[in-house]
């Protein structure tokens, strides 16, 4: 499995996690004519090495040639559904701009497809986000990894005139995925985390740092200069596996799986996590379930069971691949009372899966298709997607589902791919 572990030393921004990708060996040329399929105009990319502080690295230049409007939601989600992109790139992007959809209608009080992004819907910004996740398809990446986040202090100016650092979406998005922070190192006195790396990295990343074999290294440089090197950098290579298992590890998908074909996949090991509590909170227990979810796991559960002296209690459990079986373990004995966690390995056969945009008459819904033996088996719209548009048209969510449903039935059932 060819994992990415961001080691943002010094904070983190869209270009900077754009130039590192560049730097570590990603194909400028390439990621231009899959940028291009964006159909964005007004702008140039322009990556050159530079040396700071005794280290050459990679700077990302994007020149944007005139006034960019601000782009809602809504016109954003249509620009990259439409566009030409590896699918594991769209729907990156896509989760990307939703959180900072969802955050930014919670700060300014409007629903999510009233939101306007200002210097997050400009052109720069769009290339940063969708580069950096078509950065990650291009190089194969199934799991990306992140280190803690310095946030920077002070103050920073937006269309809203001055706002403190961490900007507010920036803090929102980092709390909502529970991304471990730090304070500013001295004399870094600014923005550190924009918002358009933390909607990155809360989509993508899991906050830790993995056990890997290192292929290759790249800086990425800020545009601004401080006292130490303004920069992060990116590791590439193989996961490796801290407990024996003789298939390949495959990622915990935090954005929809990428499958290649129609049949069912052959059956994999996975590895299921368990602890008897006969102590904790409904409100513990829960937390911890949606904890392991943030943290990689596949699935996570709660059932109800009797211990001895006919005591009530929850069974929590998770499902994970092997390299995430410490991480997760640690997890469930931080978050719960347990004294011990169990797991064992278990087989599991999945059907091929792929994504589908589907038009309803209020918006685009991401459905996923389920494929045996090259026929569709089932459809599942994406929540998110449906949640957004029954609460800015004041519609029931059920109708919402309903409409992607027949709308990609619609777009033929028989397909075995978009």
């Amino acid at each position: 499995m060819k994992v990415a572990y961001f080691d943002c030393f010094h904070g983190a921004a869209g270009d900077m996690l754009l130039a590192a990708l560049l730097d570590a060996g990603l194909n400028l040329a390439a990621l231009q004519t899959a940028l291009d399929g964006l159909g964005l105009d007004g702008y140039t990319l322009t990556a050159r090495r530079v040396l700071s502080h005794g280290v050459t690295a990679t700077r990302l230049d994007i020149a944007v040639r005139e006034d960019q409007p601000p782009r809602d939601w809504a016109q954003i989600r249509a620009l990259i559904a439409a566009a030409d992109l590896p699918l594991p790139a769209r729907t990156w992007a896509m989760g990307a701009f939703a959180r900072l959809a969802r955050v930014e209608a919670a700060i300014h009080g409007v629903p999510v497809e009233q939101v306007h992004f200002h210097e997050i819907g400009a052109a720069d910004s769009i290339v940063d986000t969708v580069g950096v996740c078509v950065g990650l398809a291009l190089l194969g990446i199934e799991r990306v990894y992140a280190s803690p986040l310095a946030l920077g202090q002070g103050w920073v100016q937006t269309q809203h005139g001055p706002l403190p650092v961490p900007a507010p979406a920036t803090l929102a998005l980092l709390a909502e995925a529970g991304a471990p922070v730090l304070p500013a190192p001295p004399g870094s006195d600014g923005e550190l985390v924009t918002p358009t790396a933390a909607a990155l990295l809360a989509e993508l990343a899991h906050f830790t740092q993995p056990p890997m074999l290192v292929r290759s290294i790249g800086y990425g440089l800020g545009q601004r200069e401080f006292p130490r090197l303004n920069g992060l950098r990116v590791w590439l290579g193989e996961a490796y596996p801290r407990i024996g298992d003789e298939t390949p590890a495959r990622p915990a998908q935090t954005a929809p799986e990428v499958v290649t074909g129609a049949s069912p996949a052959p059956a994999e090991t996975l590895y299921e996590l368990r602890c008897n509590l006969d102590d904790a909170t409904g409100e513990a227990v829960g937390y911890a379930v949606e904890r392991l979810l943030a943290a990689g796991a596949l699935d996570a559960w709660a059932t109800p069971l009797v211990m001895k002296k006919g005591r009530p209690a929850l069974q929590l459990a998770c499902l994970a691949h092997s390299e995430q079986v410490t991480d997760l373990a640690n997890l469930m004995l931080r978050e719960t009372p347990s004294l011990g966690v169990r797991w064992s390995p278990v087989e599991r056969r999945a059907a091929a899966r792929d994504w589908i945009t589907a038009a309803t008459p209020w918006g685009a819904v991401r459905v996923k298709r389920k494929l045996l033996d090259g026929a569709v088996a089932g459809l599942a719209p994406e929540y998110e997607d449906c949640a957004a548009l029954a609460r800015a048209h004041n519609i029931p969510l059920a109708q919402v589902y309903a409409a992607a449903v027949r709308a990609a039935e619609a777009s033929g059932l028989e397909e075995g791919r978009e």
